[in-house]
This record gives structure tokens, C-alpha cells and sequence, in this order.
């Protein structure tokens, strides 16, 4: 059996101002309808024995990620929390535990969830490669035949065949090199791009962890037995994990093995890392440009321009990133895309809400976006899931005036429960415990003003919650 290990974590700040901390990368539609998560797990359909996928992420990402799975149909083996980032050495430590929970030593194949494979079919065929030579014992590495000399990724030097077929012994790892060099390992064809994905039996991959990073397996063992299952959801613990020494499955095993091998891979991969990589990805119009939203041009070529919430208009530019979103711009040449980052580390240290959330933010009964904000009102648009409830809870610093746009409302108020339809109201003053429920079949939308002397999130006291919050 192939358990698919799916590495959700991060936070994709590349990809601002639309991938943002409690909103990433690897749950956004950014190529299709599908989002990245969603994308990782469909293309593995129709090949063989693959099992239901362990899900690692972020605790602040897990009713997202409970929710894009449920929506294409499947129900994961496990999703783990992690407590706090450890990169991916002890991740994977901690799902090959989990993993040998279901039999003697399934084998694990390990993808990100931010990167695209545009041939499904090409993928599948290094995947059986990657089952047989598991299947000897061997750590298996997926390298990306380069098709440009990229300084963005990590690279991998082949070494001699394995047992005379296209397999071939890891022969070095090499860390991002210059432009120079890079073309230098594109025109050797000695080299692969080192994609991240990996394939190796659970007992291997732990076997070679504890001969080269102990400290790891002890300690991830511990996170799992002591770990707990909540609602949906497998928490590892907190204080085991956080003990945990951080480091890369790369450094901690794959470049010290002597049982590493590399399965090439041409398959139209990309880890989508900045915008520069959308553009190359993307369906591109006669003017080269990659155009998404309401946009006008003149005289543009070789852009990037995506509008999300307002018409976007650009003269006489060329080789740019434009991206829009309801409360932040970003404009840059498309070759600074990997700066991005910068700006997302001037807002995090200004404490600026716009590095950690989108207008729209997830909640697990729903949505919420702010329309208007004054220092004694809000204005929120709230999406509540069918049959989905919030809270049972009140506030001691706002009151609260709900009018139901779409859908239908149950709602509990005090010792009352009134039933709201389309264009009626309701008024939940301040101090009263309150629930808001959505007892039909299709989302259920209203308008909620805010109005008191403190407007926070922080100003919840929830009484009854499904949710374990």
C-alpha cells in the first residue's frame, strides 16, 4: 500500500498579497478551480494501491483543509497538527509513525502540496519506479529534468544507474547556485532540480533517521504516543514536537544515505513559488501576457495582471506583476518576484493584519469578510455552510444587528429562537448569548453591523462550541 504524506504547512509569502499567513499558498485556487491541496491528492487517482493521504498542516489551517478535502470526496487517513514548525525531517518521522499504525511498513510518498504537474500520466510512471525500488529498502528522490538554468531551486547530480535501469544512485546534493553555474548543470544533463517529493518505506526512512538524527525519532515518537485525536483531527503533542530538533528530510537523511537513489521526472512540474512562476505556468494571451479578473491593457506584454476585486488598467509595461485584492496592490518586475518576502517581513513587523489574512476569513462553520470599519462600528458580510452553527456565546464590549440577505437563519437569543428569512432582522444586544445556525440547504448570508466600544475577535465568550475552539 502508497500512503500519500501531503506536506500542508507554510505560508507561501511569495505569493502575497493573495497567499497569506492564515490563508496560503497550498489552499488557494491559484491555477484552477481546484486549489493546490485539492490538485495534489486528484492526480494521484487511477494509479494503483494508493491509500487515503495523511495531511500534515498547520493547526490555524485545519478546518480549511478538513473542508477542501470533504468537498472532492476524501476522507483522509489522518490530519496531523503540527504544533509549531519543525521543517520536514520531523514531519515525515511523525507520519511514517502514524503510518505503521495501519501495517508492518507501508510505503510513503511524499509531496508538497504547493507545486503543479501539468502530466499526471508521467508522475504515475516515476511512482511505480519509486514502489519497486522501495521495495528493495532504497529512499527514493524525485528529480525535475531541468528545462532552464534555474537559480531558485536546489540541484541533485546523478551518479551511477541503479541495477541498469533509468533509476540512478544519488551522487551529491547541491545547494541554489548562480546563473552561471546553473547553465553549467543544464548544459551537462549531469543534473536534476531537486523537487521535494520523496517515496521510501515507513520502517527505512525511520531506520536511517535514527542512525543519523536520533534526537528526531525519539522525539516524534513520543509526539505521536502522546498525541490525541480531536474531532477531525490527530494533534501531535505539543511539548514533545516542540522539543524536537528542526531539520530538512534533505539534510537529515537523503544526503548522508547510502541507500538514496533518484527516479527523473519530465512531467511539466513547478513549486509555484513566486508570481514569476504563475506567469509561467499560466494560458497566456498574443501579448504574452497571463491575465486574470477585470483587465484592461494598451501597449502590454509579458505580464502578469490579476484583479480580484477591482478593474485593473495598465499602459505601456512589460515583464510586471500587477495583483489586486480587495485591500492591498502589489506592482513588480516579474525577475524581483522572490522579493516579495521582503514586503511581508515590513508588514509582520509593523504588525500589519494584511500579512496574516485576507478580508475573507475562514472560520469552520463558514466565512466572514469585513466591509467597513470605524473605531465604534463594523460592517461584516458572514457566510454560514449548510447546517453548520456557530458558538453558543456573547460579548461584553458589542452589540450586534443581523439582516439575512440569502438563505434562512435560525437564531437563539437569550431564552428566544426565531426563525429569519430573505430581507428580515434581528438585534442581539450587548451581554446576550447568542447562537446563529443555518438549518437549510444552501448557504445561508447576512449583514452583520458591529456597534461598541471594543470591536475585537477577542471579544468572544464562547459558552458551547462545536468546534473544540
Amino acid at each position: 500500500m502508497v500512503i500519500p504524506v501531503i506536506l500542508a504547512g507554510g505560508s507561501g509569502t511569495r505569493l502575497w498579497p493573495l497567499s497569506r499567513e492564515l490563508h496560503p499558498k497550498q489552499l488557494l485556487g491559484l491555477i484552477d478551480e481546484s486549489t493546490m491541496l485539492q490538485n495534489t491528492i486528484l492526480r494521484l487517482a487511477g494509479f494503483d494501491g494508493v491509500a487515503p493521504p495523511i495531511v500534515i498542516c498547520n493547526e490555524n489551517h485545519r478546518f480549511m483543509v478538513a473542508e477542501q478535502l470533504r468537498s472532492i470526496g476524501v476522507e483522509p487517513l489522518a490530519i496531523m497538527l503540527e504544533p509549531v514548525g519543525r521543517n520536514t525531517a520531523p514531519a515525515l518521522a511523525a507520519a511514517a509513525f502514524k503510518a505503521l499504525e495501519t501495517e508492518e511498513n507501508p510505503t510513503l510518498l511524499v509531496l508538497p502540496a504547493d507545486h503543479t504537474i501539468q502530466l499526471a500520466e508521467k508522475l504515475h510512471d516515476a511512482m511505480a519506479q519509486g514502489v519497486a525500488l522501495a521495495a528493495t529498502g532504497r529512499l527514493i528522490t524525485f528529480g525535475i529534468e531541468p528545462a532552464s538554468p534555474e537559480t531558485g531551486y536546489g540541484y541533485i547530480r546523478k551518479g551511477a544507474p541503479v541495477d541498469g535501469g533509468s533509476a540512478v544512485m544519488i551522487d551529491r546534493f547541491v545547494e541554489k547556485p548562480d546563473l552561471e553555474t546553473a547553465q553549467s548543470y543544464l548544459y551537462s544533463g549531469d543534473y536534476c532540480w531537486n523537487s521535494g517529493m520523496f517515496m521510501f518505506g515507513a520502517r527505512q526512512v525511520l531506520d536511517e533517521l535514527e542512525r543519523f538524527t536520533p534526537d528526531i525519532v525519539t522525539s516524534c515518537r513520543m509526539a505521536v504516543e502522546r498525541g490525541r485525536e480531536d474531532l477531525d483531527f490527530f494533534r501531535l503533542d505539543h511539548d514533545a514536537f516542540s522539543a524536537c530538533p528542526e531539520d530538512s528530510i534533505d539534510y537529515a537523511v537523503m544526503e548522508k544515505t547510502d541507500k538514496g537513489v533518484m527516479v527523473a521526472l519530465s512531467a511539466g512540474w513547478n513549486d509555484v513559488g513566486s508570481w514569476d512562476a504563475i506567469w509561467q505556468i499560466g494560458e497566456k494571451n498574443e501579448a504574452g501576457n497571463v491575465v486574470k479578473g477585470d483587465v484592461f491593457t494598451h501597449d502590454v506584454s509579458s505580464s502578469l495582471l490579476q484583479a480580484e476585486s477591482r478593474m485593473i488598467a495598465a499602459i505601456g509595461i512589460q515583464d510586471m506583476i500587477v495583483v489586486e485584492t480587495k485591500d492591498a496592490v502589489l506592482v513588480a518586475p516579474r525577475n524581483r518576484g522572490q522579493d516579495v518576502k521582503r514586503i511581508v517581513a515590513q508588514l509582520k513587523a509593523k504588525d500589519r493584519y494584511e500579512a496574516m489574512m485576507n478580508t475573507v476569513v475562514y472560520r469552520p462553520w463558514g466565512s466572514y469578510e469585513g466591509i467597513d470599519l470605524s473605531d465604534r462600528f463594523q460592517v461584516k458580510r458572514i457566510t454560514v455552510n449548510p447546517g453548520a452553527e456557530l458558538s453558543l456565546q456573547k460579548h461584553f464590549h458589542r452589540a450586534e444587528h443581523w439582516v439575512v440577505v440569502r438563505g434562512t437563519a435560525l437564531v437563539t437569543r437569550g431564552e428566544e429562537t426565531i426563525l429569519l428569512r430573505e430581507d428580515e432582522s434581528t438585534y442581539i444586544s450587548l451581554g446576550t448569548v447568542h447562537r446563529l445556525e443555518n438549518p437549510g440547504k444552501i448557504p445561508l448570508e447576512l449583514i452583520e453591523v458591529q456597534s461598541g466600544s471594543y470591536l475585537g475577535e477577542d471579544d468572544i465568550v464562547r459558552l458551547e462550541d462545536n468546534y473544540g475552539r
